[in-house]
């Protein structure tokens, strides 16, 4: 056995938090342990990671038998966080940590653990090492929860979440209204303007569109959509969406657009419209997210394989790859360009999709599989990073599992991402946080943290579509529940499943008036 020193407070109910000296002076430490030379078992897994200034605590549990457990939390500045107990949970004081934290930013974040075994003998683990960031990520994070059960949908909620605190709160339930919520978006990651859409069999189609507490129903529905970052445009998908089965994988479902195109719509005017680089006949075009200049629409876009949606066969879906493309706008001449590819499926072998631009215009983050454009039910689905200086790109392989990692968002400060991962099981999403440095290098990523530390032992829904944002979205459900309820709307042009025939138009460019 070796000899050692192990300083730890218990900070259990009522318990005083004695000071470092006074501590070493009462004896009652680790007298002796033995050193096991390697990490120390936790759930979740929260070593080697990098972590922002202002999360909220990553409690865990030690997953080594033991009779009694010893945590130290600790860096170059600040107290020490320091908990004992007979059980593996380990519920870190937010208070303690938040100083903790602020303390140290910039720098290495250490735990020490100890466990005491049925012998009454001590191991002393290898030390974990996380680092703590210069930088903070955005205080929210807004997603959907749901049942992985497809004929489901009821009961999905928009949720939001205080990544500083855990605290979770609720937006807008489909149960209300027996409506299904689809994709939220955000300018800018701004919570004061978002577009929500509904689908109900009772109240129809729609958008919810929040402008500064403001809620209004726009008459028809968006798909995929991105804020022109002035905030007087969005670009919207349309599809028509087929979903098969396969006989034996882990994840059986599968989805195809059998036709889709982008379509706009001009929140000054409250119009929609489409324009042909947007909406080719012969083309799948899908996806859309705008340069933080607003001068490129990014999107993904792939030759239709069949003739027509009644002429599909399953087996054509794997035929079905993405391209990278791109299409230059003006925003005051409202023209578009010529549409170029950016990434072709013929050079990478595989599907491009979900590309999102960093706020600081550097880098296009996108997710790549064998096929299709809803890599969320893709085993091999993976996330990569696009240079946009020097158009090179590369697999995020610290960031990247053996199963579907997908939907994906920046922090404001270009930072930090979020993204969906299945890792632990085939059928449950959860969310990743990574961060991205300067240079495009993207760290181990760690889970969301919960109160409970055996909080995904037992969770059976899965998180979906996580969106960062600046602060919370404070616009009231009885709102948007009215929105969506009331007979008003802004009545504008539907536009279908199916490529919509757009007007004819110069070659080189589209006005969308």
């Amino acid at each position: 056995m070796k000899r050692g020193r192990l300083l730890l407070i218990c900070l259990g109910a009522g318990a005083a938090a004695l000071s470092y000296a006074s501590w070493r002076g009462t004896g009652t430490g680790i007298e002796t342990y033995a050193e096991v030379a390697r990490l120390p078992r936790l759930r979740p897994d929260y070593t080697g990671t990098t972590i922002p200034p202002n999360i909220a605590p990553l409690n865990f549990v030690v997953d080594e038998p033991g009779t009694r457990y010893r945590v130290r939390i600790h860096s170059a500045q600040g107290e020490p966080v320091e908990i004992s107990g007979k059980t593996p949970e380990i519920r870190i004081p937010p208070g303690s940590w938040r100083a903790l934290l602020r303390a140290n930013r910039g720098k290495p974040l250490f735990v020490d653990v100890c466990v005491k075994g049925a012998d009454k003998a001590w191991k002393r683990f290898a030390r974990v090492t996380n680092r703590v960031a210069e930088e903070s990520i955005d205080g929210y994070v807004m997603y959907r929860l749901m049942k992985p059960i497809y004929t489901w949908w009821r009961d999905i909620r928009i949720c939001q979440r205080n990544l500083e605190n855990c605290d979770e709160s609720l937006v807008i339930s489909g149960e209300s209204f027996g409506a299904c919520l689809n994709c939220h978006s955000f300018l800018n990651n701004d919570p004061r303007r978002m577009f929500l859409g509904i689908r109900s069999r009772t109240y129809g189609s729609s958008v919810l569109q929040v402008s500064d507490g403001a809620v209004s129903k726009i008459g028809t529905k968006f798909g995929y959509t991105a804020w022109h970052p002035s905030g007087r445009l969005a670009v919207f998908s349309v599809f028509n969406v087929k979903q098969f089965f396969h006989a034996s994988r882990p994840e059986i479902r599968d989805f195809v657009e059998l036709d889709s195109a982008m379509a706009y719509y001009d929140l000054e005017k409250k119009n929609v419209g489409v324009a042909p680089p947007l909406s080719a006949k012969d083309q799948l075009e899908a996806q859309p997210t705008w340069t933080p200049d607003g001068r490129y629409l990014y999107f993904c876009s792939a030759p239709k394989p069949w003739a027509d949606a009644d002429s599909f066969t399953p087996e054509q879906c794997f035929q079905l790859k993405y391209d990278l493309k791109r299409a230059p706008y003006d925003l005051e001449t409202n023209t578009w360009g010529e549409v170029e590819t950016a990434l072709s499926a013929q050079e990478t072998g595989l599907s491009v999709l979900l590309p999102r631009i960093s706020p600081d215009g550097r880098f296009l983050l996108f997710c790549m599989c064998g096929y299709s454009c809803f890599p969320l039910n893709q085993p091999d689905s993976d996330l990569y990073l696009l240079d946009l200086a020097t158009g090179k790109y590369e697999k995020l392989d610290a960031v990247n599992s053996d199963a579907a990692d997908s939907w994906h968002s920046w922090s404001t400060n270009s930072r930090w991402i979020v993204f969906s991962s299945k890792r632990t099981t085939p059928l449950f999403t959860k969310l990743y946080f990574s961060y991205i440095d300067e240079t495009g290098k993207a760290h181990k990523p760690f889970v969301l943290p919960q109160k409970d530390p055996k909080f995904y032992d037992t969770f059976a829904k899965l998180y979906n579509v996580p969106e960062l944002i600046a602060g919370p979205v404070k616009v009231s459900r009885r709102a948007l529940g009215r929105a969506v309820l009331s007979s008003e709307r802004i009545e504008v042009d539907s536009v279908t499943g199916a490529t919509p025939k757009a007007p004819a138009a110069e070659p080189a460019s589209q006005r969308h008036e």
